[in-house]
């Protein structure tokens, strides 16, 4: 099924698979209908693939961990034999999600840390997580959120709802809000026009983001409702997770195409997964087609220190081995950051090949992909606020835009240091 010469790929014919032979083409191209018939239980999934009793036996372990959902539409790419198809391993729970490791973190980017009201999490300064759903269409195998997804399996209640569109509304520093879950396109379409009305209303909020999975394991759901009514409140950016080019169906592309042809600019959030995607040539491939279905690589994450998902995770090295494969080997639209959610809700942090090799006071030593070293002279007079007349009254008329955390005091002369809390000295000094 995995076309290596640019073709998209084609799952089987449902009506091959005794489990829906019955099903009429109208009811398997209702989104609905999908959600109302996922795979959740092992015997469903004996008459999909094969499975052992063994495996089944270690299936039933894996639920205890993260409940299973799998949309009929995504079951049709498994491939019934290969125990090691991407498909059957993003979807099918394994009995290696029982085995805890040291380094493992009930909520490894303490988002209900920093959660100032039930469903948001606020963590950067002028953007927020807001958690609508825990409902997905289907349950990823390596979900980070696996301590909550799918508790309920259906939106948060009116009053988490409201309580953290208030949230927004009295916290003047928010310009971004990102919808989550679950998935909020799991939603009906009034439920999701209320969440983005009320965000919309609000004049400090500047851009509107979903991120979904719909596009890629249930591509039914972008109806021409759900376009034209998403249309009303733009700008408002969405980003899907497709994580192999075996994704990559005709279906999803149509589902693509439908998003794009209504203006929403689409992102992919891919994650590095042992045995699965950890492949430059996979990655390569991954990055490509994405691109030819208007959909542009944006994070490519390191796998998370959730519970239970040590066999997932790969060394960093081989993300940034990746990388050094991308860049420079396929154009710079199609190259995703390479990003590490830091533990303890230390937020996204960019890793990638370091390209300088040295510098001095005029002259930075940078390398080519191809290993060429060349030579980047600098200015003699590094003063700028001279050339950057606008600087001075852009930082009085919109204070917001200033950086006043990380190094930017340092670099701006305002502080000589910056310092953790709790060092040992200072308690001694104390």
């Amino acid at each position: 099924m995995f076309k290596a010469d640019g073709t998209l790929t084609e799952g089987r014919d449902y009506r091959s698979i005794p489990l829906w032979s019955d099903v009429s083409e109208e009811d398997w191209n209702d989104w609905h209908w999908q959600i109302a018939n996922r795979i959740t239980e092992v015997d469903e999934l004996s008459q999909v693939v094969e499975l052992s009793s063994k495996e089944k036996e270690k299936m039933v372990g894996g639920l205890d961990e993260l409940r299973m959902a799998i949309t009929p539409y995504y079951a049709t790419l498994m491939d019934p034999t290969d125990r090691r198809c991407p498909i059957r391993q993003r979807a099918v729970p394994l009995g290696k999600e029982l085995e805890k490791m040291p380094e493992d973190i009930h909520d490894p980017l303490s988002e209900d840390t920093d959660s100032p009201v039930g469903g948001v999490t606020h963590r950067y300064p002028d953007r927020i997580l807001f958690i609508v759903t825990d409902q997905c269409s289907m349950y990823c195998r390596h979900c980070t959120r696996r301590r909550a997804a799918g508790e309920t399996d259906k939106p948060m209640s009116q009053k988490v709802i409201d309580e953290g569109i208030k949230y927004v509304e009295e916290t003047p520093q928010v310009r971004d809000v990102l919808l989550s879950g679950g998935d909020p396109l799991t939603m009906s379409n009034d439920r999701v026009e209320y969440i983005l009305a009320k965000l919309y209303e609000i004049p400090h909020v500047e851009i509107l983001r979903i991120g979904t999975t719909v596009p890629v394991v249930l591509p039914q759901r972008v109806t021409s409702d759900l376009v034209d009514m998403l249309k009303k409140y733009q700008p408002l950016y969405i980003n899907t997770h497709c994580n192999h080019p075996k994704e990559i169906t005709p279906q999803m592309k149509e589902a693509a195409e439908k998003l794009a042809d209504g203006g929403f600019v689409l992102g992919n959030q891919s994650v590095l997964l042992n045995g699965l995607n950890d492949s430059p040539i996979i990655m390569k491939k991954l990055v490509q087609d994405l691109l030819r279905i208007r959909i542009r690589p944006y994070y490519m994450y390191q796998c998370d220190l959730s519970e239970g998902l040590s066999h997932f995770r790969t060394s960093v090295g081989k993300g940034i081995e990746i990388i050094e494969n991308l860049r420079g080997h396929t154009s710079g639209l199609a190259v995703p950051r390479f990003i590490i959610d830091a533990p303890g809700g230390g937020g996204k942090i960019p890793v990638g090949p370091n390209y300088v090799v040295s510098r001095n006071d005029r002259r930075v030593i940078l390398r080519n992909y191809e290993g060429v070293l060349t030579t980047y002279t600098e200015p003699k007079d590094e003063e700028t606020y001279d050339r950057c007349p606008d600087e001075a009254k852009l930082r009085e008329e919109f204070p917001y835009l200033e950086n006043k955390e990380g190094p930017s005091p340092l670099l701006r002369g305002d502080q000589l240091t910056v310092e953790p809390g709790g060092l040992g000295r200072h308690r001694r000094n104390a």
